[in-house]
């Protein structure tokens, strides 16, 4: 019989999700079918109910549903325990299993398909909400020398920040909260997680935060943000989202399927696209 999964967010039309797990299906000779299913503001639980009622294996969940994701799961791994937020759901006998592929998404994305090693480089990370949260840890794995959690208002850069130091494997590490505007290092690696592409709006940034060959990059995809028009324009190479994208993904496909899809040809078709 045909596996059912989804995406479930709010809003969910604009999602590439569909397709990357169909590619990913065709690619391994997975039976299954995948769909976007878009969730009530108020009617997140309510949704999962009825995907587990109708026997779907599984969901992932984006915006604006992976801290509720977290909170009722019944079982969670290492990562989603870090990031207190989920966007993988494995639906099974013993209840609702919450993961998070986002950070592994992001840094696959960066080391192994944009070529940037991240160990010992200076980082610079643009956010402190859900998204932020949900790459910090797996971005401190890859051991920076140093990492800046830089947000608009500098309580939550702070929470964020102590968040990190409470585990001892990352004591080594100079992680540092700032505000946007007092920023002064130059950055190897400047990732932007937070929502401003949304709305197309800048984020008042000095251009002396980009090192030479420096690499930028948007956790949003399919277009050019302020963000990135601004780090083009002072010298560093950009990226958008769409490989991390692609990359949690397969991360996803992996924990339902047990086996691991090609991930760069189906990025390769979709840029093509």
């Amino acid at each position: 019989m045909t596996d059912h999964y989804a995406v479930i967010g709010n809003p969910i039309s604009h999602s590439k999700s569909p397709l990357i797990h169909s590619l990913f299906a065709a690619q391994t000779g997975q039976d299954l079918q995948y769909e976007a299913v878009e969730a009530p503001l108020a009617g997140f639980i309510e949704t999962i109910a009825t995907l587990q009622q109708e026997g779907y294996r599984g969901c992932n969940v984006t915006v604006p549903f992976k801290l509720a994701a977290w909170q009722l799961s019944n079982q969670l791994s290492p990562r989603a325990q870090l990031a207190e937020a989920v966007n993988t759901l494995t639906f099974q006998a013993d209840g609702i299993h919450g993961d998070n592929t986002d950070g592994a998404g992001l840094v696959r994305d960066i080391q192994r398909n944009l070529g940037c090693d991240l160990r010992h480089k200076k980082i610079l990370l643009l956010g402190a909400g859900g998204a932020a949260q949900g790459v910090l840890h797996p971005l401190l794995n890859t051991q920076p020398g140093l990492l800046v959690i830089s947000n608009r208002t500098l309580d939550k850069a702070i929470n964020l920040k102590n968040k990190a130091q409470r585990f001892p494997a990352f004591a080594e590490i100079d992680i540092r909260a700032e505000k946007f505007a007092g920023l002064t290092h130059a950055f190897d690696v400047v990732i932007n997680a937070t929502s401003a592409g949304l709305s197309d709006s800048a984020i008042p940034l000095p251009s002396s935060i980009f090192a030479i060959h420096a690499l930028a990059y948007d956790m949003m995809y399919g277009r050019e943000t302020p963000f990135l028009k601004f780090a083009r324009e002072h010298g560093a190479r950009t990226a958008d989202g769409l490989g991390m994208l692609v990359e949690q993904a397969a991360e996803s496909f992996e924990i339902w399927r047990d086996v691991s899809p090609d991930s760069q040809a189906v990025l390769k078709q979709l840029r093509q696209q």
